[in-house]
């Protein structure tokens, strides 16, 4: 069983599918927001979870990761999980966690890497948009892909409805990527994502 670790900002909608999905491939060990008061830090600590909050006001992004790592470490944290998590990670601190760190993102990457996807897509008339978990390297949103799910984009839709269309099945996708990565399904080999049976 992995000891994960999840890094939120905000209301940890993602986290909670990921603590109602927990079985013997992982458990949650620790969570950890850089917002004081975040949703998120209320469904761990309903869940048992222990909580740590490490605001990022007036320090360096290096300083900042290197407090989070600390904290990782000092837990025996095995996995890292971003969701929600609304900072962008330094080179050191991604290359610490190489092949253990893991992110969702609202879009069938590579395309529309950033923010302001669901916008971008309806832009372009997309017929459908989906939700990606990947693994994290140094550049935003470059990893390689773990697992994948699409829904159609409605003629009608908008930002918000699209959105709560791909959060809906991202509650399905990132506890079965997260599953195979600590099940040894899959790992980051040489900038690729290699799977085994």
């Amino acid at each position: 069983m992995k000891r994960v670790a999840v890094l939120i900002s905000g209301r940890g909608s993602n986290l909670g599918a990921l603590i109602a999905a927990q079985d013997a491939s992982y458990k949650i060990i620790l969570v950890i927001s850089n917002v004081e008061g975040a949703g998120g830090l209320e469904k761990a600590q309903q869940a048992g979870i222990a909580t740590a909050v490490i605001p990022h006001g007036g320090k360096s992004r290096e300083d900042f990761d290197a407090e989070m790592d600390a904290a990782l470490r000092a837990a025996g944290a095995e996995l890292v999980v971003l969701a929600g998590f609304m900072r962008i990670l330094s080179d050191g601190f991604v290359r610490g966690w190489e092949g253990q760190l893991i992110n969702i993102h609202p879009s069938l990457l590579p395309a529309y890497k950033g923010t302001r996807v669901h916008e971008r897509v309806l832009a372009a008339h997309e017929s459908e948009s989906g939700a990606s978990v990947h693994f994290v390297v140094p550049e935003l949103d470059a990893g390689p892909v773990i697992a994948q799910t699409s829904v159609p984009v409605h003629a009608d839709d908008t930002p918000e409805t699209l959105a709560d269309r791909v959060l809906s099945v991202e509650h399905t996708l990132y506890p079965h990527a997260l599953k195979l990565l600590a099940n040894g399904k899959v790992r980051l080999e040489k900038g690729a994502a290699a799977f085994t049976a």
